[in-house]
């Protein structure tokens, strides 16, 4: 993209889910995407890439499955990896990198929602 307006950004969000299950897992993603479009002002237009990785814990769907469903986002690259395994980790934990185009000058809002805020409480989002 050749618009001075706008420059590409990372955003960093992550979540846990319920359980390992599909229901609890598409529930998880869906509301911390819902969460870092609305904090960040974006449409799927906007969103270039987003990769997730889940904990060992969790293999009941790949998050990018849910992501691929979301409007607008058939142009979007997505990508879903597994955590590095770390001893004491946040169990059940979904994280997702995304590269996204933000107006100039607008500061990027990460997104950490349910028992992810301990990862950031800095960055949390008090849900």
């Amino acid at each position: 993209m050749n618009d001075p307006a706008v420059s590409l950004r990372a955003l960093r969000g992550a979540t846990t889910a319920a359980a390992n299950n599909a229901v609890a897992m598409e529930e998880a993603v869906a509301e911390l995407l819902d969460e870092l479009m609305q904090r960040n002002g974006l449409g799927g237009a906007e969103v270039l890439s987003a990769i997730f990785s889940v904990t060992k814990d969790l293999d009941a769907l790949f998050p990018a499955s849910v992501a691929r469903r979301r409007q607008g986002w058939d142009g979007v690259a997505l990508l879903d990896c597994q955590q590095m395994a770390v001893a004491g980790d946040l169990p059940r934990c979904i994280r997702v990198l995304v590269q996204a185009w933000l107006p100039q000058g607008q500061e990027a809002q990460h997104a950490y929602l349910r028992e992810s805020q301990r990862l950031r409480p800095d960055r949390s989002c008090n849900q």
